[in-house]
């Protein structure tokens, strides 16, 4: 699986729901669409006395599809998805599985381990251990 631990100390990690970072420029809503062209997969984070268990949806992917990067303040886990379309026949009456480029960036809530984190990809699903330091 490509995990790479990143050396640097920190690493913006930006809020889900932000407002439109450019304010009142350039509100059209195809180019909204151009601009924000990724999306996030769903998530889940828990935490344990010992650890940060991290999973992720990434149904459809392959292990080459997405890296996995840790820095000290959180997990960012990007990729791209590409479903095969139904052909140029085909209409489609609904269009709801995200496609594209995805980032998810995961601050994490206490210093953790990078010696001892575990990741593994099981039928859609990344789970990521990040052991907290003793």
């Amino acid at each position: 699986m490509p995990y790479r631990r990143v050396t640097y100390r920190s690493t913006t990690l930006s809020i889900a729901g932000q407002l439109w970072p450019y304010g009142a420029a350039w509100e059209h809503e195809t180019l909204r669409l151009l601009v924000q062209a990724r999306w996030r997969p769903a998530t889940d984070v828990a935490e344990t006395g010992r650890s940060i268990e991290v999973t992720v949806d990434l149904a459809g992917l392959d292990e080459d599809d997405f890296e996995v990067q840790l820095f000290d303040n959180g997990l960012v886990v990007e990729g791209r998805r590409h479903l095969p379309s139904s052909g140029e026949d085909a209409v489609y009456h609904a269009a709801g599985i995200p496609q594209g480029l995805f980032r998810l960036e995961v601050p994490l809530p206490a210093r953790i381990d990078p010696e001892r984190v575990e990741a593994r990809y099981d039928r859609g699903l990344l789970h990521v251990t990040l052991p907290k330091r003793s």
